[in-house]
C-alpha cells in the first residue's frame, strides 16, 4: 500500500511536471469529500525518492533476517538507508502508521465499524426488519441481494412465494401486485402461477463477487476527480462489483465491458424472477470457509421459491501466498468433506424443486502466459514495471493472491494447474454420485478456454480478460462472455434447471410501463 501510493505521487509530479508537494495536493483534491482526511498524511511527503526506499525507510516494508529485500523498481545504486532520506522519514513515520490504521481517523471511524460488522457476518448492515435484505446498496446490501422493498416487515422479500397471490401488497418484492380490475383476478396468480419461479444464488469467491480495482486510480495520465467518484461504493463494497457480475449482476456495467448475468437472462426468462438474486461471496473464498459463509443464505424451505445454486470456488483452494505453496493446498479428500458437507446445508435450507451447478477450477496458467511481459498501470508511464516484477514483488512480501500460478517457475505453475485438475474432478465424481432431496446436481468445467476463443473471434486480445490491475481476476469483458457460454451450456445440457419461458413476459413488461413502473 505504501509503495503503491508513494508511486501514484511521484508518477503525477513527473506528469504533471510538478513538485512532489503540488502532487500531493492535487491527488487530494481528487478524493471525495471524508476521504480527504488521509491528506494530513499524504502532506508530509515533500521529496522526490524511490517508492521502495521511502517505505523501507518507514519500516511499513522491511526485510527480514535471512529474506529477500522485497522492492517493486529497480535498486537505487547507493545504500537505502541514507541519512537524507532517514531525516525525512522520520519526521512523518508516526503519521504514515496511522495512515495504515485509517479506522483512528474519526470521520472514517463509523464507517470501519460497519465495514467489520459486514467482513464478520456477510449480511446486510442496514437491515432493520432481520430478513437478511435491504434497502442500502453497499455494506453487502442491495447490491448483493435483491433488494427488499418493505425493510420493516420481515415477511415481505424477494424470493418467497406470494401471500395470497399479493392481492394487498408485494410480498416477494417482484413489483406484481394488486388485482387487475377487468376480471378481478390478482396480477401474481394471472402472471406468474405455474410459471416456475425460481432464485439464483452464487456460493463464490472474490471471481463471483467481481473484485475489480479501477486502474484509473493508478494511472496519473488519466487521473481526475471523476476517477475516484467511485472509491466510497467501492470501499464499502469490499473492493467487489457484485452488481456487474456473471451471475447476480444487474446493473449496466461503469467499470467498463457490459453487464450480462445468469440472473438477468433467468429475469428475461420469467419476469416473475425479478429481484431475486443473492450472491453470497467473498474475497479469499474457499471451499473451507465457505462452510461458515453458506450460513448467510436467504432461503426458507416452506415459503420460498426454489433456487439454482452456482458453487463457483475457482481458484483459493489451489491459491495462497506461502512460500511452500503446495503443502498449502486444499487436498482431494478435504475438497470433497467442504462439498459435501456445503451440499448437505443446501439440502437443509433449499426449497424442494432447486438446482445446483458446480463449476470446476480455474487453469491459472492463463494469467503469466497472457501477462507477464506486459505493462502494469503503474508502469504504463515510464516503462519499468511489468506484470512479472509485480508477482515477484508480491510473492517476496508473501502477499501474492497465488504463488502458484503468478511466478516465473513453470514447473510450480504446471503443478498448480494439476491440483486443480484433480480438484475439479472431485466435483464432478460428487455431481454423479451424490443425491440430495431437494434439489439435483449438474458439473460444468470453468470456460476460460471458450471465453478466450470467443473474445478472440470479436477480434479481442486474451490479456484483456484479466483485470489489469491486480493481474488475478476476470475482468468485466470475461465475466459477460462468460455468462453466454454457461447459458448456452446449461440449456443444451441441462434445462430443466433454466425453468421454462414465461408466455406472459410481454404483458407484464406492458403493464409495467402503462403504470409506470409499479
Amino acid at each position: 500500500g505504501c509503495v503503491l501510493v508513494v508511486s501514484v505521487i511521484e508518477q503525477l509530479a513527473q506528469w504533471h511536471n510538478s513538485t512532489v508537494k503540488a502532487a500531493v495536493e492535487r491527488l487530494c483534491n481528487y478524493l471525495p469529500g471524508k476521504y480527504r482526511i488521509l491528506c494530513h498524511v499524504l502532506r508530509r511527503i515533500d521529496r522526490e525518492m524511490n517508492a521502495d526506499v521511502v517505505c523501507h525507510s518507514l519500516k511499513l516494508c522491511k526485510q527480514d533476517p535471512g529474506q529477500p529485500l522485497c522492492h517493486l523498481y529497480t535498486p537505487p545504486k547507493v545504500s537505502w538507508a541514507f541519512p537524507l532520506v532517514f531525516q525525512s522519514c522520520r519526521l512523518w513515520k508516526k503519521s504514515f502508521v496511522a495512515f495504515s490504521s485509517v479506522c483512528t481517523f474519526p470521520l472514517l471511524s463509523n464507517l470501519c465499524e460497519k465495514i467489520k460488522y459486514v467482513l464478520r457476518n456477510k449480511l446486510p448492515f442496514e437491515d432493520f426488519d432481520g430478513d437478511k435484505y435491504s434497502t442500502f446498496p453497499t455494506l453487502r446490501g442491495y447490491h448483493w441481494r435483491g433488494r427488499d422493498c418493505n425493510d420493516e416487515n420481515s415477511t415481505m422479500y424477494p424470493g418467497r412465494r406470494p401471500d395470497n397471490w399479493d392481492v394487498e401488497s408485494d410480498s416477494n418484492c417482484n413489483g406484481i401486485w394488486g388485482v387487475d380490475p377487468k376480471d378481478g383476478i390478482p396480477y401474481e396468480e394471472k402472471f406468474c402461477k405455474g410459471a416456475g419461479s425460481q432464485g439464483v444464488v452464487l456460493l463464490g469467491d472474490s471471481a463471483g463477487a467481481h473484485f475489480h480495482i479501477p486502474p484509473e486510480w493508478m494511472t496519473v495520465t488519466q487521473m481526475s476527480a471523476k476517477s475516484f467518484a467511485n472509491l466510497p461504493m467501492a470501499f464499502t463494497d469490499e473492493l467487489d462489483w457484485p452488481q456487474f457480475s456473471e451471475i447476480t449482476g444487474f446493473l449496466n456495467s461503469t467499470i467498463g465491458g457490459w453487464t450480462d448475468s445468469l440472473y438477468l437472462r433467468l429475469r428475461r426468462r420469467n419476469r416473475c424472477n425479478h429481484r431475486d438474486l443473492q450472491n453470497i461471496s467473498q474475497n479469499g473464498g474457499s471451499s473451507g470457509n465457505l462452510l461458515y459463509l453458506i450460513k448467510s443464505l436467504a432461503r426458507n424451505q416452506l415459503l420460498d421459491n426454489p433456487a439454482i445454486v452456482i458453487y463457483a470456488t475457482i481458484g483459493n483452494d489451489v491459491c495462497n501466498g506461502n512460500r511452500d505453496t503446495l503443502a498449502h493446498m486444499t487436498t482431494p479428500k478435504e475438497m470433497f468433506s467442504n462439498v459435501v458437507q456445503a451440499l448437505q446445508y443446501l439440502d437443509s435450507r433449499l426449497p424442494n424443486g432447486s438446482h445446483v451447478v458446480l463449476t470446476g477450477l480455474v487453469d491459472g496458467r492463463f494469467l503469466w502466459d497472457n501477462l507477464h511481459d506486459r505493462y502494469h498501470p503503474l508502469g504504463q508511464l515510464n516503462r519499468d514495471i511489468t506484470y512479472s516484477q509485480l508477482y515477484s514483488f508480491l510473492d517476496c512480501l508473501q502477499v501474492s493472491p497465488c504463488s502458484g500460478w503468478l511466478t516465473r517457475n513453470e514447473t510450480l505453475r504446471n503443478l498448480t494447474s494439476e491440483r486443480a485438475l484433480q480438484l475439479s474432478s472431485v466435483l464432478k465424481e460428487i455431481a454423479r454420485a451424490e443425491t440430495f432431496t431437494n434439489f439435483d446436481v449438474f458439473y460444468m468445467d470453468f470456460p476460460l478456454r471458450q471465453t478466450a476463443e470467443e473474445w478472440r473471434k470479436m477480434g479481442g486480445e486474451p490479456w484483456q480478460l484479466i483485470e489489469p490491475v491486480d493481474g488475478f481476476h476476470p475482468s468485466q469483458i470475461a465475466a459477460a462472455l462468460g455468462t453466454s457460454i454457461t447459458w448456452q451450456k446449461l440449456l443444451q445440457e441441462w434445462p430443466q434447471a433454466l425453468g421454462k419461458e414465461n408466455p406472459f413476459n410481454n404483458q407484464i413488461e406492458a403493464i409495467f410501463k402503462d403504470q409506470g413502473g409499479h
